[in-house]
C-alpha cells in the first residue's frame, strides 16, 4: 500500500468544529456517501474512538471492516485497517487540518486501499480519488450548513 491518493478542500469553520464532525462516527451515514453504518467498538482515553466498525455499500463493493484510529488533537487523525472485511484487505488514511486566512480550515484527505480482487493501479487510484472527493464534499456540506 505504498501509493496514496490525496486531495484537499477549504471549509469555512475552525479545526475543532471540523474534527468534532470527523470524530462523530455514528453520524457518518448522514454525510459520507456509501457508509451505511459506523459503530464505535473501542474508545481511547481522549474520549475519541480508537476502533470503529464500518458497513460500506458503494456500488458493487459491500463490506464490513474495522479501522483503528490515532488522534493528534484537532490537527490530524490517521487510520489503518485492523480487521479486514470480505473485500478490503488493506486501508490507511488520514485527515490533516490546517488553519488558513479568515478562520477557515484546509482539510487534506489521504487514502490508500487494497482489495482482495485484482485491480489495475490506475483504476484503484481513480476509485480512491472518487471516495476522497465525495467524502470532502460531504464533510464541507455537513460542517457549513
Amino acid at each position: 500500500m505504498a501509493d496514496r491518493t490525496s486531495s484537499n478542500i477549504v471549509i469555512e469553520a475552525g479545526r475543532p468544529a471540523i474534527m468534532a464532525i470527523i470524530a462523530d462516527f455514528p453520524a457518518y451515514p448522514t454525510w459520507a456517501d456509501g457508509i451505511k453504518s459506523a459503530q464505535v467498538v473501542g474508545e481511547g482515553g481522549n474520549g475519541r474512538a480508537e476502533q470503529v466498525r464500518f458497513t460500506l455499500e458503494a456500488g458493487p463493493i459491500k463490506d464490513t471492516y474495522v479501522l483503528a484510529y490515532i488522534w493528534e488533537g484537532d490537527e490530524e487523525v490517521r487510520w489503518s485497517l485492523s480487521e479486514p472485511g470480505s473485500m478490503l484487505s488493506g486501508m490507511s488514511g488520514s485527515y490533516r487540518l490546517a488553519e488558513v486566512d479568515g478562520g477557515a480550515t484546509r482539510v487534506t484527505y489521504e487514502l490508500a486501499v487494497d482489495i482482495k480482487i485484482p485491480m489495475i493501479g490506475m483504476f484503484k487510484r481513480k476509485a480512491e480519488k472518487t471516495i476522497i472527493d465525495a467524502a470532502l464534499k460531504g464533510l464541507k456540506r455537513h460542517v457549513e450548513r
